[in-house]
């Protein structure tokens, strides 16, 4: 009988081990997701931010290419909307 206990002591050890570690990977694992998913966000508010300026750009040129807009004020513009 002394052996059984044993044997059923050690298993329900080993058992609570395994459980303890599974939850601990888990959670780890949990949390490089949420970092991966924040830094997931940025870049897609960044691309959005980019996406903006390439369209500010481009609407700035083709108004001078028609001559509303002199060198000077391009540049000016140009910069304006670089440095934002």
């Amino acid at each position: 009988m002394p052996g059984l206990l044993r044997g059923i002591a050690r298993t329900t050890v080993v058992a609570g081990t395994a459980t303890a570690v599974s939850n601990r990977v888990s959670r780890r694992q949990a949390g490089r997701w949420a970092a991966q998913d924040q830094q997931q966000a940025a870049a897609y508010a960044a691309g959005d931010d980019t996406s903006d300026r390439l369209a500010q750009l481009q609407q700035l040129g083709a108004l001078k290419a028609q001559g509303v807009l002199t060198e000077a004020e391009f540049e000016q513009q140009k910069a304006r909307i670089l440095s934002s």
